[in-house]
């Protein structure tokens, strides 16, 4: 017999299936109402029915799946602060587990490098840095993370 978690699992996915196959042939009313119960308002007058489907679709999600976790909300707001000032957004750093592996086209050449936990390996030595890599493989003095492109260049 399956485990309980898994059965009931199982039934709100196929329930959500269902919900949200009948959602675009839902007669507008229904989604209206739909609508309030998520957002608490009525819809915005000029809101299109595909939206507001999407928008009550990704409710019905939210509500079996979780929603974003709190990091990405705050990322989300931080990102719209900047955009509503005028500024571009700023990106967190990307983080890399050990065992990545890192590819960079250099003059023809591919380079590969091997994320291990507090350093990287480059044709089997290991180096302290990104940086120090990409100093090796260029001749001067590069950030590693933008070298190997995983940080953006200023616009």
């Amino acid at each position: 017999m399956a485990p309980r978690c898994k059965t009931y699992r199982e039934g709100a996915d196929r329930a959500l299936a269902e919900e949200l196959a009948a959602l675009p042939n839902m007669p507008l009313d229904h989604l209206k109402r739909r609508w309030r119960d998520f957002y608490g308002s009525s819809p915005p007058s000029r809101l299109g029915r595909a939206l507001m489907i999407r928008a009550i679709a990704y409710r019905l999600q939210e509500q079996t799946f979780g929603g974003l976790r709190p990091v990405t909300r705050r990322q989300l707001a931080r990102a719209a602060e900047e955009l509503g000032a005028g500024r571009v957004p700023s990106v967190p750093p990307a983080t890399i587990k050990p065992g990545t592996r890192l590819l960079r086209e250099w003059q023809g050449v591919t380079h590969e490098v091997i994320v291990l936990e507090d350093a990287v390996q480059y044709r089997g030595e290991t180096w302290a840095s990104l940086s120090a890599v990409a100093r090796e493989i260029t001749g001067t003095r590069w950030s590693g993370p933008l070298f190997f492109g995983l940080k953006g260049r200023k616009p």
